[in-house]
């Protein structure tokens, strides 16, 4: 399911929003692509992009952005943030790029400038309940093949993107996160985050001088390895010592 039609006139055909949703389900790291259907030179094709569109006259970026999460994948008041502008003249050279855009919003279209958004979210059922209905599907990274327009960029500046914002922000981590995670979860996610692998022993002694990651009580079940400990991030005391 993909309601690209409407109504509101676009507010301008050079101007689009795409959308970065990225999580992490425990082992990788996954972005939220959509299945494109169209046609070329007679022949139907399939590919996956980034949920994106241009925008319309009486919205705003940011409205653009969440209007495009809903309207592609069922997702609502997801926390998203921009990061980058792409404009490079070679967006748009692949013709049935244009053709599937054309047909979609029903307007000519020439070169885009493209706005693209960032969240990073927790894989979950109740985030994931819906996505199959619209075509949405979680893909690990290490699988997304060649995506339409310039969206294999777009996705590998957004990772560049989230290794700054974490250098300064990071509790930005803890969102990729269940509320309850052991401490190989959250050394898997820093591995993934930074591209290379990082020592165990040196991992703990780092988590232990984060006094935000709160040791818990509880630990796994029903695993054939020994269980491990859960923690929990605790956003009073991030806020407390990051003054």
């Amino acid at each position: 399911m993909q309601n690209m039609e409407h109504k509101t006139p676009l507010a301008n055909n050079h101007i689009s929003v795409d959308c970065v949703v990225i999580g992490f389900d425990g082992e990788q790291l996954k972005v939220l692509l959509i299945k494109r259907v169209g046609e070329e030179q007679g022949e139907i094709f399939h590919d996956m992009k980034l949920p994106g569109s241009l925008i319309y006259m009486d919205e705003d970026l940011d409205e653009a952005a969440q209007r495009v999460l809903n309207e592609l994948t069922g997702l609502k008041n997801v926390n998203l943030m921009q990061f980058k502008a792409f404009g490079s003249k070679n967006r748009t050279k692949d013709p049935k790029d244009i053709h599937w855009l054309e047909r979609a919003m029903q307007s000519r279209v020439e070169r885009i400038v493209t706005i693209a958004y960032l969240s990073l979210v927790k894989i979950d059922r109740a985030l994931s309940r819906n996505l199959a209905d619209f075509e949405a599907y979680w893909v690990a990274l290490q699988d997304i093949k060649a995506l339409a327009f310039d969206h294999n960029l777009i996705i590998k500046e957004a990772l560049v993107y989230i290794r700054q914002y974490v250098e300064i922000n990071p509790s930005a981590l803890f969102d990729l996160l269940p509320r309850k995670f052991t401490a190989s979860q959250l050394r898997t996610l820093y591995e993934l985050i930074y591209s290379k692998p990082i020592d165990v022993r040196n991992f703990h002694k780092k988590i232990a001088m984060m006094e935000y990651v709160v040791p818990l009580e509880e630990k796994q079940q029903g695993v054939a390895h020994r269980a491990a400990r859960y923690y929990r991030f605790d956003k009073k005391i991030y806020n407390k010592v990051r003054r």
